[in-house]
């Protein structure tokens, strides 16, 4: 039997004209609120159809690049490598989509016998529901993703039941309407655990692919790569939300400052936009999570000392808004601004070192600006965390500020140090924001983008200040 390939060449042809005409010449916005809803579903049950035929393909393609099809493989034949490769060449998607759907495409593709006969697919029910468009690629892929891992632990028949409940489900048999792709995935995991008990612990195969790697260093940033465990991304995952858990502004207090008559600026606590991406939050929350872990008494010591970042920088530098310093990376110094340096210094030990005209070590003075134990949790309990309005990171997350610069006369005492966070302390100098002491109490002034006026105001509220504070009112 010849395979129609003139046929569905019209077919695709008449169908993106349709669809042009339909949705593109007059535009959806002309339809009405209910027609809109129903053309959503109608262009999804053509994309159902779509990704059967995708998925039906792929897994043709992978079955005849396997070393066992024939003598030259497909990928041979068209010179690839792979044939994750061959699919994003001929189709022009990216690797991850490829390799996800060779991947999906194994579980619903059937294979020859020695006989000829077809044997059945390993999600064969999955199949059948896939090719008469009503299963969707994403419920295809929870259910096969699901059930992968238990085919060399449970019995076929186990499988099959398994796969015929999640099936029904997605599809919404026997009167029930089609569960959503989250339901089915928490329906898939259930029946995970309830084949195979022992699923939760821990996978050889999986905890060999366990990886953490440092890139190289690209336009000053450093790539990260790899893979971690359930529990390490949990508790990862779990320290980030404790830094970046969001202020709910409609369900909190309001507060206003006791201002003296006549004193400018507004009384609002107002609420400050964070320009930053959720991406760059979690980069700094990151960030203040390895400080807190190497000032940790538990963690590994190098050389007999806590793991300590070594910044370089010469005398003549250090000030210049130009500056630059050195830190050590992964494949040796690595230039940095020098208000890095400046960052640094201000909660750490200086080490000033006098060379002579040949490099000579000739001076070596130590300044140790590090606040004590017993003064961080003082200044801790003041501040609560961040002082900058708006800020949520903890105090346990963040890093003590000289309000008066420590090369500039400035005490290392709690009355001249604030909490900051590993965000606004890195960019206390070019932010905008201010920070002087007032009787022992922190003060923060905005940037003109927040406030055109400017007020100082109380910093960041803590609670047990706050409910003194109103008490003594």
């Amino acid at each position: 039997m010849t395979f129609p390939l003139a046929d569905l060449r019209d077919i695709a042809a008449v169908l993106g004209d349709a669809l042009r005409q339909a949705l593109y010449r007059e535009g959806h916005r002309v339809l009405s609120d209910h027609d809109l809803v129903a053309a959503l579903k109608i262009v999804e049950e053509i994309g159902r159809w779509a990704d059967a035929a995708r998925l039906s393909v792929a897994g043709e393609v992978g079955r005849r690049s396997e070393p066992s099809a024939a003598d030259v493989t497909l990928t041979a034949a068209f010179g690839c490598d792979s044939a994750i490769e061959l699919l994003e060449r001929a189709t022009h998607v990216s690797n991850a989509t490829a390799r996800a759907r060779l991947r999906t495409a194994r579980a619903i593709t059937t294979r020859p016998t020695l006989t000829g006969q077809d044997r059945p697919a390993p999600l064969d029910h999955a199949r059948r529901e896939l090719a008469t468009g009503r299963l969707s690629l994403d419920a295809v892929t929870t259910i096969a993703d699901a059930l992968r891992p238990l085919q060399r632990r449970c019995t076929a028949d186990d499988l099959a039941s398994a796969e015929a409940e999640l099936v029904q489900a997605a599809v919404g048999e026997a009167g029930t309407p089609p569960c959503s792709i989250y339901e089915l995935r928490i329906m898939a995991q259930t029946w995970a655990l309830f084949l195979d008990p022992d699923g939760t612990l821990p996978d050889e195969d999986s905890e060999r692919m366990r990886t953490f790697r440092l890139g190289r260093e690209r336009n000053s940033l450093f790539p990260v790569h790899g893979n971690v465990t359930a529990d390490v991304a949990a508790t990862l995952q779990r320290l980030l939300d404790a830094s970046l858990n969001p202020r709910v502004q409609d369900r909190t207090p309001r507060f206003v400052d006791v201002k003296p008559p006549g004193a400018g600026g507004s009384a609002e606590d107002e609420h400050v936009h964070d320009p930053r991406t959720a991406d760059q939050k979690r980069h700094d929350a990151f960030a203040g999570i390895l400080a807190a872990a190497a000032a940790s008494a538990d963690s590994p010591t190098l050389g007999g000392a806590a793991p300590t970042l070594v910044v370089t920088v010469a005398a003549d530098q250090l000030e210049r808004a130009d500056g630059v310093a050195f830190v050590d990376g992964p494949d040796g110094e690595v230039p940095v601004p020098a208000t890095f340096a400046r960052h640094i210094g201000c909660h750490g030990t200086i080490h000033r070192v006098t060379l002579g005209a040949n490099g000579r070590i000739k001076a070596l003075a130590v300044t140790d600006r590090v606040f004590s134990h017993w003064q961080r949790k003082a200044i801790s309990a003041r501040d609560g965390g961040c002082v900058i309005p708006g800020c949520r990171v903890r105090a346990a997350w963040c890093e003590i500020h000289h309000v008066v610069e420590h090369a500039r006369g400035g005490p290392t005492q709690v009355d001249n140090g604030v909490m900051l966070c590993w965000h606004h302390h890195r960019t206390i100098e070019t932010s905008g924001w201010e920070i002087r002491m007032l009787d022992g109490m922190p003060q923060v002034r905005p940037p003109t983008w927040v406030d055109a006026r400017r007020p100082w105001r109380s910093a960041n509220r803590v609670l047990h200040a706050e409910l003194q504070r109103a008490r003594s009112a």
